[in-house]
């Protein structure tokens, strides 16, 4: 039986949100906003460039401010990602081409990023899959920090209300 190659790798994560899709679109396509909400706990960022269309690019750079025992994709504690949108449904979805500048191949390759809103009584459901994982990030350390950009966005919209 062949070995799926781990660059195939799809990693997800979801949470539910007291928030319309609305707000929560909306978070998304502010690049103040999301620059506040975005990078996991440990890290900070800003944004470079931010066209939020279909077709449009974007550019940002993470940095890891306390654990130096994950080093930087890019450099020593930064991650920088230029991406593009795919996708755009107001409310609905965002649908984005991620790749990380780094000399690594083992983060080579260009990832697609869904971020999925569904209304629920509660709030609404935000899913975040992520396909064609690099190899070089650690399923745990993804797993980790999409978790966090979760509750990041939980706790910069729900005090926005």
């Amino acid at each position: 039986m062949a070995k799926e190659s781990s660059s195939r790798r799809i990693d997800t994560a979801s949470r539910v949100i007291m928030a319309s899709p609305q707000n929560i679109y909306q978070a998304f396509v502010n690049p103040k906003a999301l620059i506040s909400w975005l990078p996991p706990n440990g890290m900070s960022g800003y944004v470079d460039t931010f066209d939020p269309k279909e077709g449009g690019v974007y550019r940002m750079t993470l940095t890891y401010e306390m654990d130096e025992s994950k080093p930087g994709k890019t450099s020593e504690n930064k991650d920088v990602t230029q991406g593009r949108f795919l996708e755009l449904v107001p409310d609905k979805r965002i649908v984005q081409s991620v790749n990380f500048d780094s000399e690594d191949p083992a983060f080579s390759g260009e990832m697609i990023q869904s971020w999925l809103f569904e209304a629920v009584s509660e709030g609404t459901s935000v899913t975040i899959v992520c396909e064609n994982v690099p190899e070089g990030i650690r399923k745990e350390d993804h797993d980790t920090g999409l978790r966090s950009t979760l509750e990041n966005l939980a706790v910069f919209i729900e005090k926005e209300k």
